[in-house]
């Protein structure tokens, strides 16, 4: 059980479930047990099903790395016929359960579980624009859950949408810098020209401006029914500036060092930030 936790990335899936229910609370009129655990199983199982299918995908390439060399499949302790009995049955009973809260609900989550494992993955060994690319099923959760209790994609999930895509930016090629010569024995160069310069750490630091102004798009009544008081709107803020000095801090003095301090400023903002507009929903 511990192997099939590793080959579904439990704890992975864990914050995408975070960013699915955060969106179903700032969405739901009512709280229902019922929805919330067909969204949460669901969600989690299109995430284990998606994982599973990429480790599959990528067993010769994480064979060679040292972060992924003692996963189940490369290290032999998992053999294929159970990897995919794994990946086709959650993804099929994911898609199944998101259907029960409405097709457009099951729509996204098959769109994101096909859109990683069939565009992202084999993307990712040819060109660092597969990062563009795997924003795309990573942003979806947190719309997940608002298109899941209203059945509605519009401003308000769009916006959830556009803060989880670009937020994805300046924390993945946080991760891309930190691991980089592991990533480069599969023949992984994922930074934005392939290589570390400063093209990437000032990319980071625009895309770390752009993500603090969508996230406070709430506050000035353009987003329809997902809206900030003043307070939230400071607390977010704030939040975006400690991203965006790591980044700025990062593009000074690119290294190792602060390409990790970006990637965890990168990993509290965004479970932050949605308790942040969670709690100010309810106190509204």
């Amino acid at each position: 059980m511990r192997d099939v936790g590793l080959l579904l990335k439990f704890r992975l899936a864990f914050t995408v479930v975070f960013s699915a229910a955060a969106g179903y609370l700032l969405g739901a009129p009512a709280f229902v047990w019922s929805e919330f655990l067909l969204l949460t199983l669901g969600g989690f199982a299109i995430v284990g099903s998606s994982n599973a299918f990429n480790q599959i995908w990528e067993i010769e390439r994480d064979a060679v790395m040292e972060r992924t060399k003692n996963r189940p499949l490369p290290s032999g302790r998992m053999k294929k016929p159970e990897a995919y009995a794994w990946a086709f049955t959650l993804g099929v009973a994911g898609t199944i359960a998101l259907g029960y809260l409405n097709v457009a609900t099951a729509a996204f989550g098959l769109l994101s579980l096909l859109i990683y494992v069939l565009a992202y993955t084999p993307m990712k060994a040819h060109s660092p624009w597969a990062v563009l690319v795997g924003a795309f099923p990573g942003a979806i959760p947190f719309l997940l859950g608002w298109v899941a209790v209203t059945g509605d994609f519009g401003i308000e999930s769009g916006t959830l949408f556009a803060i989880q895509f670009i937020w994805q930016f300046p924390h993945f090629w946080a991760i891309a810098w930190v691991g980089y010569m592991d990533y480069a024995k599969a023949g992984y160069y994922l930074l934005p020209t392939g290589q570390k310069d400063r093209t990437a750490t000032f990319l980071s630091v625009v895309y770390t401006i752009w993500m603090l102004l969508v996230s406070i798009m709430p506050a000035f009544g353009i987003t329809g029914a997902l809206t900030l008081s003043l307070p939230a709107t400071a607390v977010v803020l704030i939040l975006g500036l400690d991203v965006l000095f790591h980044a700025w801090k990062h593009h000074q003095g690119p290294d190792d060092g602060s390409a990790r301090k970006l990637m965890f400023a990168t990993i509290r903002y965004l479970p932050l930030l949605q308790l942040t507009y969670v709690i100010d929903h309810f106190l509204a």
